[in-house]
């Protein structure tokens, strides 16, 4: 009854977001990480409470190691991300491969239109024009490319892996009350 305990611990969706969020600190490309991976799934598999605080705290613990640029772009980034969250929550219920894939382009577009729309807004990068608007964008499109195959990379993963965790927790624990 210990393992079964012990199992059931290690398969809970926050050891999965914790993961997710050991991924963003390895070297990686550019936007290519977990972390609106870890929001999407904090939504469809934690309290709300839960999928809110947990994504946002580890993406700011991981923050401390990595960098913190200016507050103005933390609201953004992490606003994005709260967002994704939000979706999760739309999805809860409602998991299927089709939803999971279109969830994570949606928090993909999102975050790209959000986050550059802040660099240009609050960095001296660009001239606050609509001409500067659309150099900020043109010049994050390779960025965008890596935000959406590391969001569809790691969703697959994070997603993938809970259910085949899951799956794996019960044929386990039919085979040991049997």
């Amino acid at each position: 009854m210990e393992n079964n305990k012990l199992l059931r611990k290690f398969i809970s969706p926050v050891s999965f977001i914790v993961i997710g969020a050991l991924a963003r600190l390895i070297p990686h490309a550019p936007n290519f990480t977990p972390v609106a991976a870890m929001a999407l799934f904090g939504g469809t598999h934690l309290n709300k409470k839960q999928a809110f605080i947990v994504p946002l705290l580890i993406m700011f613990i991981s923050d401390l190691f990595i960098c913190f640029d200016s507050l103005e772009m933390r609201i953004f980034v992490y606003g994005s991300f709260l967002i994704t969250v939000l979706i999760g929550i739309f999805l809860k219920g409602r998991i299927n491969f089709k939803n999971i894939i279109l969830a994570s382009l949606i928090s993909s577009i999102l975050f790209f239109v959000i986050t550059n729309f802040a660099v240009w807004a609050f960095t001296p990068l660009y001239l606050k024009t609509f001409a500067g608007l659309v150099s900020c964008f043109t010049m994050a499109l390779p960025f965008f490319r890596n935000t959406l195959l590391g969001d569809l990379f790691y969703t697959g993963a994070i997603f993938g892996s809970y259910s085949l965790a899951n799956s794996w927790y019960y044929k386990y624990r039919l085979a040991v009350t049997k």
